[in-house]
């Protein structure tokens, strides 16, 4: 299978923005691997701002536009060398590509940037995509990794798309303020119904929520790939989700399979 796996700031940091190495190491193990069973690996990641937060010792995320960029390129080395030597202890080459939306929105552009994903899974390469934060304005901008990683899945004609969050996926109540919630383990179509479950924007350092989750499952399904939202904090169960076993998850099926 060919995978795209989006890994949320909250999966690969702690609140004050520094690096969770247990968690990420036990994430870059899990997917090496599998990498190794012969399934195709692409990573869309998020974390660059927030990890940047935490390396220039900034007390919150910030709010205004140059210090989010700022933040941004400061991270996005952090992130990039911490894949890079993770990755690396078992035998794996990362490739960084950095998208902007208008890349979507261009032919030409995005016939490369699909053309050069292709080549590097040909050479075994692990490509480790992120918007790039540190030039995009809103004119450009995708806004959200949930919404990039669908684009990169659709694009490259993924099977399967897997967000890592920081939740076990799509519940019938926010499960913080709810005990009974109970988790909606299968979706096959985002109704009106489906979408009044979701609720606002994620953790403090990123900037997904379940609004964007849901907008990208529907633009998975419509276009024959599956998506799962799993929580981020057992990077194992990634393993059953590949498999098709039965996990803690919820799972969207393309539209024809039902």
């Amino acid at each position: 299978m060919r995978i795209v796996i989006k890994i949320g700031t909250s999966t690969l940091t702690y609140s004050t923005g520094h690096l969770n190495i247990r968690r990420t190491q036990e994430l870059c193990r899990t997917l090496s691997d599998i990498k190794n069973a012969g399934h195709e690996i692409i990573i869309v990641s998020s974390g660059a701002i927030g990890m940047g937060v935490g390396k220039l010792s900034l007390k919150e995320r910030p709010s205004d536009i140059p210090t989010k960029q700022a933040a941004a390129a400061v991270g996005q080395c952090e992130l990039m060398y911490t894949y890079d030597k993770l990755f690396g202890e078992y035998n794996h080459t990362v490739a960084q590509i950095l998208l902007t939306g208008d890349d979507f929105n261009h032919s030409d552009r995005l016939l490369n940037f699909t053309n050069t994903v292709s080549r590097l899974l040909e050479l075994g390469a692990l490509p480790i995509i992120n918007e790039n934060d540190s030039i995009a304005t809103d004119e450009i901008k995708v806004g959200d990794n949930d919404t990039l990683s669908a684009y990169v899945a659709v694009n490259t004609g993924a099977d399967l798309l897997i967000l890592l969050s920081d939740i076990d996926g799509l519940y019938t109540a926010d499960p913080h303020k709810n005990p009974d919630a109970k988790l909606i383990e299968k979706v096959y179509a985002v109704t009106d119904d489906i979408r009044r479950l979701a609720g606002g924007v994620g953790s403090a350092l990123g900037t997904g929520g379940m609004q964007t989750k849901l907008n990208a499952a529907e633009i998975c399904m419509k276009s024959g790939c599956d998506m799962v939202i799993a929580n981020g904090k057992e990077p194992g169960m990634i393993y059953k989700i590949v498999e098709g076993e039965t996990a803690r998850c919820t799972r969207f099926y393309k539209t024809e399979e039902k």
